[in-house]
């Protein structure tokens, strides 16, 4: 059979691309498997300058460790009011180990005197499959928002309850998971790697 392998140590994530994933493979008899899964699995560091720069270096290792085909994801919140902050360091933003809602606290004191509509800001992701016959592929997308005033919803992780989308009345976090896998920047960029995946996968 043939093997998909998530190429994420960060659980939440792996569950959300792997429902993607599962949904668009269905019915190609493919096991899709999570790198956490696989013991003494690398954490390369990610210290590219790009979203796919990083996302590619996840891949990478990935594919070399297990000898599987690898997808991996970079993603990141961008502001336009701060400058695109925390974009590529979102994760790392006030610290790795700070928790989300403290991370979220302290943007939101920064945007404090910031008006409705100069809160603009986008999800953006990026997805690399790697082979292991070296061939790799890359895509991008993004999900346009606004930063809300203060957090709503339990739904989602991250930064998803702060990020508006105006077109809905609501935040990501207060979406339901089925529902946030449709219009998500995530959901939107795997639109166009599962096609990619399919092919490689049939040949």
């Amino acid at each position: 059979m043939k093997r998909v392998v998530i190429a994420s140590h960060n659980r939440s994530k792996s569950k959300e691309i792997y429902q993607l994933l599962a949904q668009g493979l269905s019915d190609l008899g493919v096991e899709i498997v999570f790198l956490g899964d696989y013991p003494n699995a690398p954490v390369p560091e990610e210290n590219a300058d790009t979203y796919v720069g990083n996302a590619l270096i996840k891949a990478r290792a990935c594919t070399q460790f297990t000898g599987e085909i690898a997808l991996a994801d970079d993603a990141g919140l961008e502001i336009d009011a701060l400058n695109g902050q925390p974009g590529l360091y979102s994760r790392r933003f006030a610290g790795e180990e700070t928790p989300f809602p403290v991370k979220m606290g302290i943007l939101l004191e920064m945007l404090k005197d910031v008006p409705m509509e100069r809160r603009s800001a986008r999800f953006r992701c990026a997805v690399a499959i790697t082979l292991p016959n070296g061939e790799e592929y890359t895509f991008e997308d993004t999900l346009e928002g606004k930063i809300a005033f203060a957090p709503r919803g339990q739904a989602g992780f991250g930064y998803d309850p702060i990020f508006y989308l105006p077109s809905l009345g609501c935040t990501v976090a207060e979406l339901p998971s089925e529902f946030k896998n449709r219009i998500s920047h995530r959901a939107k960029v795997m639109r166009q790697a599962i096609p990619k995946l399919r092919s490689l996968l049939q040949v």
